[in-house]
């Protein structure tokens, strides 16, 4: 279990209500920004601790890993400059009847504060400059101590998470998602009735998309499957962040089985560009292992074309569950 902070000024009743934490990916100006992408660093289990007008008011258990959506309906006018598709995690928020106010306790808490990213400053004063930070295990557990039972027994549960229906709610978003983008393009009358279906398929791997693929691929770059029955044509810019051209573009895919299919285009690995295997640090090992890739050895899967190489650089940048530091 990992702890963190949230700072939820502008969106916290949103975020309560609705049981998640969003962030967009990057600043206003296009840059990284660290305390959106400790967002992909999130896993199911994880306890966050909601600072809202200088008290902590809520503890969440995580109960997703990271993953894109878009900006939340509900936000309305909140945060105009920010990005449309960003990071959401799932969490159950639970609020608390005694809220602390952290600077009443800031000569406790100051020794326990990191030197870099730190939830507070010195004075005990918040920053608003922080929207997600990691909180070190000695300052969280001083803060469930100063709730109280409230928080010991929120952490307790947190350990007991059922990970199946955390899992379905994650999919569940993103599939809203994705047919919303389908009837788009079905109601699209500047596209040919041919283009949409091929577009539509190309979601799934299959059709004119993976035949494209495999006109680059001939086996699933992990496992070594090569019968096509049991592949698939696996985007490296998923489908919903892709352009029409994109969707159906072969270099923006690989031959990839369903199980490793999946495990890619959840973020939990990647590849880098001499073809070297990623796998994020909030993968489950054990899960990795029986699910085909060996977690003792470094696993290369060979060369990629100059348009694969531009594709797998979207996601390591925007899909892989990792920050880069």
């Amino acid at each position: 279990m990992r702890y963190w902070w949230v700072n939820q000024n502008q969106t916290f009743r949103q975020e309560i209500k609705g049981g998640y934490l969003w962030s967009p990916k990057r600043s206003a100006n296009d840059v990284r920004n660290p305390f959106y992408e400790f967002m992909r660093e999130v896993t199911p289990g994880d306890l966050v601790f909601s600072f809202v007008d200088t008290r902590i008011v809520a503890i969440g258990t995580v109960t997703s890993y990271c993953y894109e959506s878009p900006k939340p309906l509900e936000f309305g006018g909140v945060g105009l400059n920010w990005e449309k598709i960003g990071w959401r995690v799932r969490v159950n928020f639970t609020s608390l009847i005694h809220q602390i106010r952290p600077k009443d306790h800031i000569d406790l808490l100051r020794r326990m504060l990191p030197d870099r990213y730190s939830p507070l400053q010195k004075s005990g004063n918040g920053i608003q400059s922080i929207y997600l930070t990691a909180v070190l295990e000695p300052l969280a557990q001083t803060l469930i101590g100063l709730i109280g039972m409230e928080a010991t027994l929120i952490a307790g549960r947190s350990s007991a998470l059922n990970l199946e229906t955390a899992g379905q709610a994650q999919n569940a978003d993103l599939e809203v998602w994705e047919h919303h983008i389908e009837a788009t393009i079905e109601s699209n009358v500047n596209i040919s009735g041919t283009d949409r279906e091929a577009l539509i398929v190309a979601r799934r791997g299959q059709g004119l998309f993976k035949q494209r693929v495999m006109e680059i691929e001939s086996r699933c770059r992990v496992t070594g499957v090569s019968n096509p029955i049991h592949l698939r044509g696996s985007h490296c810019k998923p489908w919903r962040d892709s352009s029409n051209e994109e969707r159906l573009n072969g270099e923006n895919g690989l031959l990839l089985t369903p199980t490793i299919d999946h495990l890619f285009d959840r973020g939990f690995i990647s590849f880098d560009n001499s073809g070297e295997l990623i796998v994020s640090p909030v993968s489950h090992a054990p899960s990795l292992n029986r699910m085909g890739i060996p977690m003792d050895r470094v696993i290369n899967v060979g060369t990629f074309t100059d348009g694969q190489k531009h594709f797998l650089e979207y996601h390591r940048d925007s899909v892989l569950l990792r920050v880069a530091r």
